[in-house]
């Protein structure tokens, strides 16, 4: 099994924590403790790359990155 770790900060890392609780994947948070998701689905990847990645990026990246998308459609 592969395991990767992603740096979110601290305060993120609580709302992740939720956010990951609200879909259903399982996931395990305690204080001074790294994020630990158990991933079991290509699905269940996507979910984390795109909550980390919201988190990890700044408005301006993410804003940045909208627009690209928007002018493919």
């Amino acid at each position: 099994m592969n395991k990767h770790m992603v740096t979110i900060n601290c305060c993120d890392r609580w709302e992740a924590y939720f956010r990951l609780q609200e879909l259903g994947i399982i996931c395990e948070c305690k204080g001074h403790q790294p994020l630990k998701v158990h991933v079991k689905s290509s699905n269940d990847a996507i979910q984390v790359w795109c909550i980390t990645r919201r988190l990890a990026k700044s408005r301006r990246d993410l804003a940045h990155w909208l627009e690209s998308c928007l002018t493919l459609v």
